[in-house]
Parts: structure tokens; C-alpha cells; sequence
């Protein structure tokens, strides 16, 4: 049995990675990062689709998941392809879930739609870290102070 594959770690500007807040007034949400509006992992199991992709290094990506490491939370994601570029057969969701895990990831192989793109989920998964850079203090809600 092989050992599965490290992620490799990416440092981002922290903005990207902020999950942002609800705003009641234009029932949306606020100040979210490219890197968290991409999460597709509820979309991918129910629908087969995935969320507008972020683009890092000349690819486009798609989150997955967030995890903690120490005292950062960071964002899981894989690399988005369409389907016509895939060496593979892609395989659903519901196909993966009974099918040995690949080293590659969970996701890796899985076949979604990107709008009316047929797309494959390529890994392995990769881990988006923040920079050092310290993202913009957000304004306090005045809600909050009293």
C-alpha cells in the first residue's frame, strides 16, 4: 500500500481566504474571499456541480473543505480541468463514495459541471494557507458595541 500524497501548501493574502458576514439589509454575504466563495463540497454531493473557481498559478481551483492548522484555518482545493483534457475516466460523486480512495484525494477524477462545462477535479489537493500579511482590521459592528 502507498503512502498518500502531502499536500502542497500555498500562502495567500488572507482576504481571499476570509469567509466574509451575512448582511440582512442585501440578504448576501459580505467581505468573502475568492478562495471560500469557490467552496463546492455540498454542490459536488448533491448536484454535481461546482461554484465559480479561483484562479492561482495559471489554473483554476475549487475548495473543498477548510481544516486548522495551528492557528490558521486554511482552505482545502483542487485544480479544475475540463473533461476533454482528463487522461482518466471521470467517475460522480456517488461513484467515489464505494470506490477505493486514489492517492490523489478523495476528489480527484470526479466529474462536475462548471455552468454548462462538462469539468474534472484533478489532484492532489493543495492546502491555502494565509500569508504573513495581516489582512485590513475589520470594522467593528456598531451593534456590538453597545
Amino acid at each position: 500500500m502507498s503512502a498518500p500524497i502531502t499536500l502542497q501548501e500555498f500562502h495567500v493574502d488572507p482576504a481571499r481566504l476570509a469567509s466574509g458576514a451575512w448582511c440582512h439589509t442585501r440578504d448576501r454575504q459580505i467581505g468573502e474571499g475568492d478562495i471560500s466563495a469557490s467552496y463546492s463540497a455540498d454542490k459536488i454531493g448533491l448536484e454535481g456541480r461546482v461554484r465559480s473557481p479561483f484562479k492561482w498559478q495559471n489554473a483554476l481551483w475549487v475548495s473543498v473543505g477548510g481544516t486548522s492548522k495551528g492557528d490558521y484555518r486554511a482552505v482545502q482545493a483542487y485544480r479544475i480541468i475540463e473533461r476533454r483534457f482528463f487522461d482518466g475516466t471521470p467517475i460522480t460523486y456517488q461513484e467515489s463514495v464505494s470506490a477505493p480512495k486514489p492517492l490523489e484525494g478523495f476528489y480527484h477524477g470526479m466529474a462536475v459541471k462548471w455552468g454548462k462545462l462538462d469539468c474534472v477535479l484533478i489532484g492532489p489537493a493543495s492546502l491555502f494557507l494565509p500569508s504573513e500579511k495581516k489582512a485590513a482590521p475589520e470594522q467593528a459592528n456598531m451593534f456590538d458595541l453597545l
